[in-house]
């Protein structure tokens, strides 16, 4: 059965039946008293039913009003608690983020942003997606990501770059090697070394092999790594020395282990945020994405002895992400 009556309408029976005075209830409606009754008609006609006994002198709720109210009340609460929801999904307050990122920026970058982000917007709900730059373009593509945080896109590709930092490239070796004490190495240091290499598949790849290419240096990988993971425990193990951006050494954890920074050329992964041209983000992600972007520009909140121009540990590159990618940017050519 279907009932043609309106949220207003049930808001003027639920003042009626808290005041029990037709006169009070319209002013608090702002509505005039005959406007008012007319409205109570209207409700009644539609239930088939007398709301309230009334005269010139005494209003009364029926038997019929005193069922109604428990439901009136529970519809406009659900209707005004729905609405406040939306409210807050429209201001970013609340929602759903979907981030799809690189494994160096889900562990450099995503939990300090998602948790300084949540101190503000508790009731944000964060899914996350980890993968190789190809997976994430494919996630946006198909909207399974609202964002991802990755390489820059090739031009071609009907996608929204907005940038974050400059991720530069350090050289890893053990503690023992001679390399270690040096304040910095040219990407010439590789010729004379086995180079343990990242898969075609990487971010990282096209660019050590463009600095190679740019030296003119003709260098073969060793060994091929599938995960950051493994580039440190093959070098820990003596088989030879990698080139990594800053962010990946977090996903590293040996401090036998010393990132060198890399000099002639300077090269840097650009990492910013990655999204779907022609496709509107929801207020929260938006909101997310602009407290990405503050993040990324804001001084770094540690500043070890391990800077980009000596030997770093690797255990003293946490939370340097946005004081490097300055640097860098300055030094480079």
């Amino acid at each position: 059965m279907r009932i043609g009556i309106t949220l207003q309408q049930l808001e003027a029976f639920v003042e009626v039946a808290r005041t029990v005075n037709f006169r009070s209830a319209a002013q608090a409606l702002h509505v005039s008293q005959p406007a008012l009754s007319r409205t109570i008609k209207v409700v009644e006609a539609a239930l088939g039913a007398r709301l309230f006994d009334r005269d010139t002198r005494h209003v009364e709720i029926t038997p019929a009003g005193r069922e109604l109210l428990p439901i009136a009340l529970r519809i406009l609460e659900n209707f005004n608690s729905s609405f406040s929801e939306l409210s807050q999904f429209l201001e970013g307050r609340s929602g759903h983020v979907t981030v799809a990122s690189l494994p160096s920026a889900g562990v450099a970058l995503l939990p300090r942003a998602i948790a300084a982000f949540r101190l503000l917007h508790p009731q944000v709900q964060f899914s996350l997606i980890e993968g190789h730059a190809d997976l994430l373009r494919t996630a946006i593509d198909e909207g399974k990501a609202d964002m991802a945080i990755s390489v820059r896109p090739a031009p071609q590709e009907p996608l929204l770059y907005r940038h974050l930092l400059d991720d530069p490239f350090v050289l890893l070796c053990r503690r023992d090697d001679p390399l270690s004490a040096r304040s910095s190495v040219p990407w010439s240091a590789f010729a004379a070394r086995p180079f343990i290499a990242s898969s075609y598949r990487s971010s990282i790849r096209p660019i050590t092999d463009a600095a190679f290419l740019q030296k003119g240096l003709p260098i073969l990988p060793a060994i091929e790594y599938p995960s950051i993971a493994v580039a440190g425990a093959l070098v820990a193990a003596g088989l030879g020395l990698t080139a990594l951006p800053r962010l990946a050494l977090q996903l590293i954890k040996n401090d036998d282990l010393v990132a060198i920074p890399l000099q002639r050329p300077v090269m840097s992964r650009p990492v910013g945020v990655v999204t779907r041209a022609g496709r509107s983000l929801s207020p929260v992600s938006r909101a997310f994405l602009e407290s990405l972007r503050r993040l990324a520009r804001a001084p770094a909140q540690c500043a070890p002895a391990a800077a980009s121009d000596v030997p770093a540990p690797l255990a003293g590159l946490a939370s340097q992400t946005s004081g490097i990618s300055s640097r860098n940017r300055s030094a480079e050519p």
